[in-house]
């Protein structure tokens, strides 16, 4: 296999073509490929479904990189480098085995759409700088280990679409109402009791919109809205009722619900450092 990865290379680079496919050839180490991270003309590389435990600093000199597609591989780290390719719009790092991302992984210029999911990291696993992703249009974040979003979340004023489903989440911040562009929220399979008010600043009822909330131990005026339509239960979150009754309810720090999902066996637990 790394013999046709290597002649795949080889071809990319004679040619001068934009994309390289490299899917499914048993790849571990993408440094034994010769000659692959001096394609400083590739525009997109896709390396999914390999054995790749970790990516070297050097993967910053393709310059030109706009789309990186890792998905289902063996990584555990990726190299603060990595935010320095100035042209990456598109990185796909879901299915792998992150506890967390590099110091200043905030700082792409041009990232727009980022997939996390299947991975496992929550609100520590995030440096300081993530929200700072000004360009970030899409972000992926489902089956992972997230109770709590940062704050900072409403700094992503280009965010259009937030996948959260299926981690241990107990509560939204308030700041995800300032996501004035978000057109789909999926929320589903978590641990969320309450809303905050200020979620029905969001604009997920047109027909073009999607909002996938099922899977979560709602308290019941909520679950009776929701019964409704969603438009109820936006109408009732904006209500005086809601926040009276929200305000009661993080007053009372009830504990969480129970955790329904049992990770321990997940794939991306598979060979992780003690």
């Amino acid at each position: 296999m790394a013999g046709k990865a290597k002649k795949l290379v080889d071809e990319c680079h004679q040619e001068k073509s934009k994309t390289l496919d490299l899917i499914d050839k048993s790849i571990s180490n993408i440094i034994d490929i010769p000659g692959l991270l001096n394609l400083d003309h590739v525009v997109r590389i896709t390396l999914a479904h390999n054995k790749i435990s970790s990516l070297p600093a050097s993967i910053a000199n393709l310059v030109n990189l706009e789309a990186l597609n890792l998905f289902n591989n063996h990584l555990e780290e990726l190299p603060t480098s990595l935010s320095s390719l100035p042209c990456l719009k598109r990185l796909n790092v879901g299915m792998n085995r992150l506890n967390s991302l590099p110091r200043g992984f905030g700082s792409f210029q041009s990232l727009e759409m980022l997939d996390l999911t299947y991975n496992n990291l929550n609100e520590m696993s995030l440096p300081g700088n993530f929200c700072r992703l000004e360009m970030l249009r899409t972000l992926y974040l489902g089956d992972n280990d997230f109770e709590h979003l940062p704050k900072e979340i409403g700094q992503l004023q280009s965010l259009q679409v937030l996948v959260l489903r299926d981690n241990d989440l107990i509560s939204l911040p308030k700041e995800i109402g300032e996501l004035a562009r978000l057109r789909e929220l999926h929320i589903q399979g978590n641990r969320l009791t309450v809303l905050p008010p200020e979620f029905a600043s969001l604009d997920l009822l047109g027909s073009k919109n999607v909002f996938k909330y099922d899977s979560n131990p709602w308290a019941p005026p909520i679950m009776e809205q929701l019964n409704l339509s969603v438009s109820h239960l936006f109408d009732y979150i904006k209500s005086d009722t809601y926040k009276y009754l929200y305000g009661r309810r993080i007053a009372a720090d009830a504990p969480p619900p129970p955790k329904t999902h049992d990770k321990s066996k997940k794939a991306s637990r598979k060979g992780m450092k003690k």
